[in-house]
């Protein structure tokens, strides 16, 4: 069964923010995800370029996309353009937060 888009945003809601204690996904953080066979990439932020966790979240990002059913080749990138900003953020989620 090949990949989908659908189940890799799904595989990065399990990546959390440390410090927000929500996912990627809630976040806004995934700007692009592509699957083409058995790869996939997915293009995503951080709230904010000096986060002291971003080599772990990517790695988290990556191996949550590699444990995708059909996934052989699992990328992530890391991208501040467009910068990441609080509106990104469901207009739900961002009111529970207070934001």
């Amino acid at each position: 069964m090949p990949a989908t888009e659908k189940a890799v945003r799904n595989a990065l809601k399990t990546v959390k923010d440390p410090e927000l204690n929500l996912d990627l996904v809630v976040l806004g953080l995934v700007y692009d995800i592509e699957v083409e066979g058995g790869s996939a990439r997915a293009t995503i932020s951080l709230t904010t370029p000096m986060c002291p966790a971003a080599e772990q979240i990517v790695e988290d990002a990556r191996a949550a996309v590699a444990s995708v059913d059909g996934v052989e080749d699992a990328q992530v990138d890391l991208t501040f353009d467009p910068p990441w900003t609080p509106e990104r953020i469901s207009p739900l989620i961002r009111s529970a937060l207070g934001i």
